[in-house]
């Protein structure tokens, strides 16, 4: 059985999408950066640590695999996470303007018989935007719980002037590295 160790919907759609039966193990996982910790490596620890803290919970059943998915908005070397409210959005998304960054997005996949990763690295310019359309976008509220403060998949791919690589991996599960992982490809 395959589990997926995420509390995101998207995560969850987007398993479904490449026709994957799973169940869905809420973990809590601190998503904290440590100092000096490099972006790529942070990102794939907690995605490490959410597949690692799922596959705990179910490892006594036969043939139990979980994933793990981590996904953050970087520009430069810092990490953009989760808005904290709508001033920390606005903030974020002004950084982001007429800008080009990257956004990270690693899977685990723990298993009795080991553990293995997948990584996918997307490059996304925004165009040049008005202090009225980040005000607009983020009265939408849709920039909540999104890293960097966007759905690329909601209203803000109106912002995306340019995009290379994976466009699952942006939303959060890279479906092509995914399905390779998972089919041990």
């Amino acid at each position: 059985m395959l589990y997926l160790a995420s509390q995101s919907p998207r995560r969850r759609e987007l398993l479904g999408q490449i026709g994957e039966d799973h169940r869905i193990l809420e973990v809590n996982v601190e998503e904290i950066r440590a100092p000096g910790e490099p972006a790529d490596a942070y990102v794939s620890r907690v995605a490490l640590d959410k597949a690692r803290a799922g596959f705990a919970r179910v490892m006594d059943e036969p043939g139990a695999r979980v994933l793990g998915a981590d996904t953050e908005v970087v520009l430069g070397g810092e990490v953009f996470g989760k808005p904290r409210d709508a001033a920390d959005a606005v903030a974020m998304l002004g950084r982001l303007a007429g800008r080009e960054h990257r956004v990270l997005s690693t899977v685990w996949l723990v298993e009795a018989g080991g553990e293995r990763q997948a990584v996918s690295v997307s490059t996304v310019r925004f165009a040049p935007l008005s202090g009225r359309a980040i005000a607009s976008y983020v009265a939408t509220g849709e920039c909540f719980g999104k890293a960097g403060a966007y759905a690329i998949q909601g209203a803000a791919a109106a912002f995306v002037e340019h995009l290379s690589g994976s466009y699952s991996g942006v939303m959060g599960l890279p479906l092509f590295e995914t399905f390779q992982l998972l089919h041990g490809q």
